[in-house]
């Protein structure tokens, strides 16, 4: 019989408030398990404690606590792997611990924190593919916030790094994994005040004093320093700051998916070329974010994309040499060739090459032999799939085969045309509460990199309808007011 500790009984306002939190910046779903990154420390204590609060007796089922024994402190670090594994089972939480020697993967110019937090993502990783659970949540809060936006701005930063730590992000580039961290709104105090009023025990990492370290430095000297000598409301005056470079990237961002459809001059999954007339017509920041929207297109990450990179690319585009190229983070090439400005994977494993854009029939049978795929259109009435028959809407929803949609042809706005996605496509998918990128959309599905360069997307003028064979657009769906219906069939075609 289970134990449920008092803790599942909390009405604490801070529980609520990273209930809020959680749904304002909509971190998890409905129902949704999660795996909960804990140090040992009061920040992941009191994550732990919250989360198990806010789920209830649904805590052992939708919770589960991921500790990595980092071999950093000897005897204490065993210490700290005990005592997560022990407050754990104390909250009848599931729990994995495993052990990592760091210490040994350092060197090469990295440092021992960059190691160690790419171990923990690692785990987190492995954790999560073992248990199916697509979502991590770490403790970061208000506090980590400006301190990591201090350390950015002094080791010189660009718009991106003011933004500061987002509420959610992949894991890891293709990971479908996402990262959330339900703390950010929270400052220290409110988290060590949780801990006290609950009495949730947590450990000390004296490794957080010791100032070799540049965010300790931070955070024991220049932070109170500054609030000293020069702002006492320093630490509000950076998250300000971090919160406006957010809207202000946010409005870049989406400026540049407008445009860069129309400088798409060619696409596979392995090369993407510009118009270098086009591009550098635009402002300078539009250009370096339709360079960014570029690179984002191959998904290998942008965290080693700097400022350097992205001005020596502009550079690039509008000097007047053609053929020189530049080497950018996770192989990426970049060549300018006259008026085309090609980004590549030259050494990316090969893949079909994607057929740039096939017209289909409508009604009729068009035949995808790259993608080895039959499109079969089908135009009838909704009063002629009236009823609860076999060939009726009513039956065709129970079944629901995975390669065939039924859509409002009045929504449907032809011609059609099957085509590669393109950096920047955005569509509605059908129950989502809004429209996102193709790109985020197949992180969230768990669809793989190699699947990635392969999927069709089914067009209308107005733009993508259907995502073979994972989701239709929210506009082109039948409701109560359907008259005409479009029915769609991709078959594969037989192999040999």
């Amino acid at each position: 019989m289970l134990r449920w500790p008092v803790v599942f009984m909390s009405t604490d306002p801070f529980v609520q408030q990273v209930r809020e939190s959680i749904e304002t910046d909509r971190l998890l779903g409905d129902d949704e398990p999660v795996i909960v990154g804990v140090s040992g420390g009061a920040d992941s204590m009191a994550l732990m404690h919250a989360l198990a609060s806010m789920f209830g007796a649904d805590a052992c089922r939708r919770l589960h606590v991921a500790h990595l024994h980092h071999g950093l402190r000897g005897e204490a670090a065993d210490a700290d792997a005990a005592f997560v594994a022990n407050q754990a089972a104390r909250l009848n939480l599931p729990c994995t611990v495993e052990p990592e020697n760091i210490q040994a993967s350092t060197g090469g110019g990295r440092g021992i924190e960059e190691v160690a937090r790419d171990r923990r993502h690692a785990f987190f990783q492995r954790v999560a593919l073992r248990t199916g659970i697509g979502v991590v949540a770490v403790a970061h809060h208000a506090d980590d916030n400006v301190e990591t936006i201090l350390h950015r701005i002094l080791r010189g930063t660009g718009l991106r790094g003011l933004r500061g730590i987002p509420a959610g992000r992949e894991i890891a580039p293709g990971s479908g994994i996402r990262l959330v961290r339900p703390l950010l709104a929270f400052r220290r105090d409110a988290l060590a005040a949780y801990c006290s009023r609950c009495d949730i025990d947590f450990r000390a990492d004296e490794t957080n004093t010791d100032e070799t370290f540049t965010r300790n430095r931070l955070r024991a000297s220049v932070l109170p320093m500054l609030r000293e000598t020069v702002n006492p409301a320093v630490d509000d005056a950076l998250l300000r700051l971090s919160e406006q470079a957010r809207w202000v990237e946010s409005y870049l961002s989406e400026t540049a998916q407008r445009m860069f459809e129309a400088l798409v001059v060619q696409c596979t999954d392995r090369e993407l070329v510009l118009n270098v007339h086009a591009l550098i017509g635009k402002s300078r920041i539009i250009q370096a974010e339709l360079v960014r929207q570029a690179v984002r297109f191959f998904e290998l990450g942008e965290q080693d994309l700097t400022f350097g990179h992205l001005t020596a690319v502009l550079d690039l585009a509008a000097g007047n040499v053609s053929g020189k190229q530049l080497h950018l983070p996770g192989g990426l090439i970049v060549v300018k060739d006259y008026g085309r400005l090609s980004f590549a994977i030259p050494d990316h494993p090969p893949r079909e090459v994607v057929a740039p854009e096939v017209r289909v029939d409508l009604p009729g049978e068009t035949i995808l032999p790259v993608r080895r795929l039959r499109i079969q259109a089908d135009e009838t009435t909704r009063a002629a799939l009236s009823g609860d028959g076999p060939a009726s809407i009513a039956s065709w929803k129970r079944r629901k085969p995975r390669h065939e949609e039924w859509l409002d042809r009045d929504e449907v706005h032809p011609p059609l045309v099957v085509r590669a996605r393109r950096p920047g496509d955005r569509f509605w998918p059908l129950g989502a509460p809004g429209s996102k990128r193709i790109a985020d959309f197949l992180s969230d599905e768990k669809v793989s990199q190699a699947e990635r360069g392969q999927v069709a997307v089914l067009c209308d003028q107005l733009g993508p309808i259907w995502l073979i064979p994972y989701r239709i657009d929210e506009r082109v769906k039948l409701t109560p007011a359907t008259r005409n219906v479009l029915k769609l069939t991709a078959t594969p075609l037989a192999t040999g």
